[in-house]
């Protein structure tokens, strides 16, 4: 308490507007009081909101427990403890202070148990006017000794009490600036909270078919406004909810905010949300309902539901009585649809809030008189209930409930809605979810497809196209051109809307230390050094003292640039040279505000290493020791400086709530990747009630909480050497000294080196034996991890799931400076075995570009541009060229947008470009310039495809055959028989000459020593540019 200060000149503006009500006697209470008599006793956290603990913190700001505080005409009187009275002690004053009386602050004595302090306070009282009737609040009661003890000692006074909650409301009801301000942050908050966290979480779990409860979604709720990513750059103390978050679905609504969630599952039909947030004591409310599929009976009725709340936030006027805001609601609603009126909430239509949650002197019922006025902030809350729908085919959706609440303040010239950033109120089709259907064709030509996928895939993830689920080539090629197209029309417009919604980007500096080595006199070195004009090295401030013309001038160590000393004859030079404007091309140059003023370049001192008769040292060791001491300063600057960098962007995660529980899940003898751990030894990672736990042989421990998984991976053993569990985490998390974004737990599997020395037969017992051991082996080791993901998802009721990579879809690639395998998951492109990992989010990616396309070449790179355009683009090189189409195939299925060029580009001077001016970029056509690129090539290669090409030519040694080989080839198939399905027959299309002239060219091949490898053939697949009639061209590597 002795840090904290009272605001003395809000106490006084405040107290003030109480002392003006009470001598105007405004009415019939105010007139009757003598004295007013507040008791706080001991913080009671089954009581969040009283009318005494609400009056402290509008006068004081903070509520402060064991305090009496004792108010007459003539004098204002707080006993409380020695501390709580200190921190009182700025509003003390003997003097009369406009319409404020003096105000004395009294000690506690515990000695007596305050009988004196009693005996005083109650004599105050008496001697006040009458000093008879006292102003108090009813409901009010504390249990604490403190409180007990001042109701005994007034028992026996005679005092006669009368309720002033409903004359203090008026007073308090209308807020100040400092008020309205918390008002609106609390908004803010609350906005925040249910954009970012509560409906994405309800859209999350309808799209992906979760089990989700009420009552644990409510808690997840509650939990996001203690999150700095929701809430952002707030206080966390600050922030509280009003109550628990309310989610009520499945034809169980209460339309009271005394409701609770129960603990059911989440029901897809109607869900009515409600949440309130809490700042610095001051409250807000928004309740929001999300509507699945509805008929259009409901929307309707939302619609008609949402102008009734419009009409009442217009009628919340200054001077109109609250039952003629009622009035107006119903009005609204009869005269839109009569038969809706009884299915209104009833009671009332909001009330007023602040300190208070619900102020009940002032709700928006029919039977209140009290009259509206500027600065009051009321909560809107209506809604409608037993609606029944007419498509509901369960018990739980033929009845539904709408609810809809607002938070408004109360203004001069008209009403503002304060959570107007909380979406889903006014427009219908922001809170209404539908479910895309399928054409009965497109169902009948995807059917195996779609069933193929969603096995592979489960539910709600993005479909993904096997090898074999093509039936048609020539079909699939002409969609996956269509659907390219589209989406390239599309994809300008979707990023023009985007770069508009988001604001004008601005260049984020990032803040430097300050290079004022020391802001007062005070605080400058009073050292002999100092004294005596020599150079001194200040550690504590970082700075270096150097005498120029006779006057010490200190320097920042950031200012110095380097030192060097020599040594020449009897003297010692040290030269000093400073970092200025130009002295750092190419670096942040921030720390010159004023680069067009004059700076000191360098400074060189000399000194005599002879040592005359009574001195202790040469006069040179001063120069020697601040040479020596200005390195080691830098040294540890620089150290300081490249650990804040390290740190900059990791977030410190929440505290990991441990299960007490003995079945937790648990995976043993695990290695940790990076190597965060100093010594390579396992450990057992354990998964506990928000997140994961990895604890090594030696007690090292690292949590991973699951709010701050972005992706979660299983790989097993199957065809690798480990098998692992990999987390890509939302934000980078600091473990030691370093920020990680990635960590990967794994176990090995076999031999990861073999001894090519050792003698081997096909046949030898010993290695038959380890074979089975070792598939045994890894067998076993799926069996446990996919048991230890599957018991994370039952713990966590599939609201944390691990996803796994197909490896029939896998490529070969370059992501970083070694070739692996890259594979698709649901939901990214991935290599988790080498390390660094490789992950890509395909949410994130704006499209994807081929660079290299040729069929004179062997490989070619894909680049990813991901939608933040100001994220450095990601290649991955040395693409074999056999895998295009299969990458292409797999593109197109997840929706993403793909070019294709010859030449390599400058992306980065691309990017820079488009960041500059992203306005004239789209202007001028966008993403068209990889297009048009694309088609210029597509007609090249379709001109060059009138050649036709030789079955034979399989083997890569002959790719510098000349164009006359290909001429000689045999007679070609038509366009639609060369594209057959690698299902159908090789010879499906060909007749019998066809097929003999094959047989004796692969027979004179093989006479020649060239192997043939006679299914060669059907794993080639026609160019996307191939769009002319005949075979395709023969393809070049």
């Amino acid at each position: 308490m002795s840090e904290k200060r009272v605001n003395s000149d809000r106490f006084l503006s405040r107290i003030g507007k109480l002392y003006e009500c009470w001598n105007k006697a405004e009415n019939d209470t105010w007139d009757k009081l003598d004295a007013l008599v507040f008791m706080v006793g001991s913080d009671d956290a089954d009581v969040p909101y009283s009318k005494s603990t609400a009056l402290q913190t509008w006068l004081f700001g903070y509520e402060m427990a064991d305090t009496l505080t004792v108010m007459t005409r003539d004098s204002v009187h707080f006993l409380a403890s020695s501390r709580k009275a200190q921190f009182l002690k700025p509003i003390e004053s003997e003097e009369q202070r406009g319409s404020v009386p003096p105000v004395k602050c009294h000690d506690r004595e515990k000695a007596d148990k305050d009988q004196a302090n009693f005996t005083r306070l109650i004599k105050v009282i008496k001697d006040a006017r009458n000093g008879k009737v006292i102003g108090h609040f009813e409901k009010d009661k504390f249990k604490s000794d403190f409180a007990t003890a001042w109701k005994e000692a007034t028992a026996s006074s005679g005092f006669e009490k009368i309720d002033v909650a409903s004359a203090m409301a008026g007073l308090m009801a209308v807020k100040d600036d400092a008020e309205i301000a918390l008002i609106k942050q609390a908004a803010k908050i609350t906005c925040d909270v249910w954009n970012a966290s509560l409906r994405t979480k309800i859209i999350d779990i309808i799209d992906q078919e979760k089990k989700v409860k009420h009552e644990r979604l409510a808690e997840e709720t509650e939990k996001a406004m203690q999150d700095v990513r929701v809430i952002g750059n707030v206080r966390k103390d600050n922030v509280e909810p009003c109550y628990t978050p309310i989610i009520q679905s499945g034809g169980n609504y209460s339309l009271k905010l005394s409701a609770e969630s129960d603990s059911k599952n989440m029901h897809f039909g109607s869900v009515v949300s409600s949440l309130g947030v809490r700042y610095q004591s001051y409250c807000s409310n928004v309740s929001r309902t999300m509507m699945v599929d509805p008929p259009k009976s409901i929307e309707t009725a939302y619609e008609q539901l949402v102008l009734a709340e419009v009409a009442i936030v217009n009628a919340l006027k200054p001077g109109v009585k609250l039952s003629a805001v009622y009035e107006a609601g119903v009005k609204a609603i009869r005269d839109s649809n009569a038969d809706l009126v009884d299915k209104l909430v009833k009671g009332n239509f909001g009330f007023a809030t602040g300190l208070e949650f619900r102020e009940g002197a002032f709700l928006i019922g029919p039977k209140c008189n009290e009259v509206v006025k500027a600065g009051m902030v009321f909560v809107v809350y209506i809604g409608l209930s037993g609606l029944s729908n007419p498509k509901g085919t369960d018990e739980q959706s033929k009845e539904i409930a709408i609810l809809i609440s607002d938070t408004v303040l109360i203004q001069e010239g008209g009403c503002v809605v304060l959570t107007e950033a909380a979406k889903s109120r006014s427009k219908i089709r922001t809170n209404i979810i539908r479910f895309k259907e399928e054409t009965e064709q497109g169902k009948e030509d995807n059917k195996e497809n779609r069933a193929a996928a969603e096995e592979i895939l489960g539910r709600g993830k993005r479909s993904v196209v096997l090898q074999d689920q093509t039936r048609n080539k020539t079909t699939n090629e002409d969609k996956r051109k269509q659907r390219q197209k589209e989406l390239g029309e599309q994809l300008n417009r979707v990023a023009r809307d985007r770069l508009a919604e988001q604001t004008s980007s601005k260049d984020v500096t990032r803040s430097k230390k300050s290079t004022v080595s020391y802001k007062s006199y005070e605080k400058f070195p009073k050292e002999p050094e100092v004294n005596n004009l020599s150079i001194y090295v200040d550690r504590k401030h970082d700075s270096v003292i150097l005498p120029v013309f006779g006057i010490p001038v200190p320097f920042h160590i950031s200012m110095i640039k380097n030192t060097s000393q020599s040594v020449e004859g009897d003297f010692t030079y040290l030269r000093i040279n400073f970092t200025h404007p130009g002295s750092q091309i190419g670096r942040d140059s921030n720390q010159f505000p004023n680069p067009l003023s004059t700076y000191l370049k360098e400074l060189t001192y000399r000194s005599s290493n002879v040592k005359e008769p009574g001195e202790i040292s040469a006069p040179s060791s001063n120069l020697l020791t601040a040479f020596r001491l200005i390195k080691e300063m830098q040294k540890k600057f620089r150290t300081q400086e490249a650990e804040e960098r390290e740190k900059e962007g990791a977030v410190k995660q929440d505290k990991l709530l441990l299960s007490q529980n003995k079945g937790n899940p648990r995976l043993k003898d695990l290695f940790v990747r990076p190597n965060i751990i100093a010594k390579r030894i396992s450990g057992t990672l354990e998964a506990h009630l928000n997140g994961f736990r990895y604890t090594s042989l030696r007690g090292d421990k690292i949590d991973v909480l699951y709010n701050n998984i972005k992706h979660a991976f299983f790989q097993p053993c199957d065809n690798e050497m480990i098998i692992l569990l990999h987390f890509n985490l939302k934000y980078p998390v600091l473990w030691g000294k370093r920020k990680y974004l990635d960590i990967q737990f794994y176990t090995e599997v076999g031999e990861i080196t073999t001894d090519l020395g050792k003698y081997h037969h096909m046949q030898d017992r010993d290695d038959i034996m380890t074979e089975q051991v070792e598939r045994e082996m890894r067998n076993k080791l799926n069996q446990a991890f996919r048991g230890f993901c599957d018991k994370v998802e039952r713990q966590t009721n599939n609201a944390f799931d691990f996803d796994s990579p197909f490896g029939e879809l896998g490529f070969f690639g370059v992501p970083f400076r070694s070739s692996c395998t890259l594979k698709p998951t649901s939901a990214c492109l991935v290599n988790l075995t080498e390390w660094p990992p490789f992950v890509i989010t395909l949410d994130e990616v704006e499209l994807v570009h081929f660079e290299r396309v040729s069929f004179q070449l062997k490989n070619f790179d894909m680049v990813f541009i991901f939608k933040d355009y100001h994220r450095k683009t990601q290649m991955v090189q040395q693409i074999p060229m056999s895998s295009l189409d299969n990458v292409k195939e797999w593109l197109n299925s997840c929706e993403l947008r793909y070019t294709e060029g010859i030449q390599s580009l400058n992306w980065a001077k691309i990017m820079k470009t488009i960041t500059d001016d992203p306005e004239e970029f789209f202007n001028t056509g966008g993403w068209n310039f990889l297009s048009n690129e694309s088609d210029e090539e597509g007609e090249a290669d379709s001109d060059d495809s009138e050649d036709a090409y030789d079955p034979t030519d399989v083997d890569s040694e002959e790719e510098d055959e000349s164009e006359e080989d290909e001429d000689e080839s045999p007679d070609a198939t038509s366009e639609s028989e060369s594209e057959a399905s690698v299902d159908s027959d090789e010879s499906s299309g060909k007749d019998w000459s066809d097929l003999e002239e094959e047989a004796r060219n692969a027979d004179k091949m093989k006479d020649e020593g060239v192997e043939v490898d006679p299914r060669r053939k059907d794993k080639r697949k026609p160019p996307p540019s191939s769009k002319k009639g005949g075979p395709p061209p023969k393809r070049r590597k």
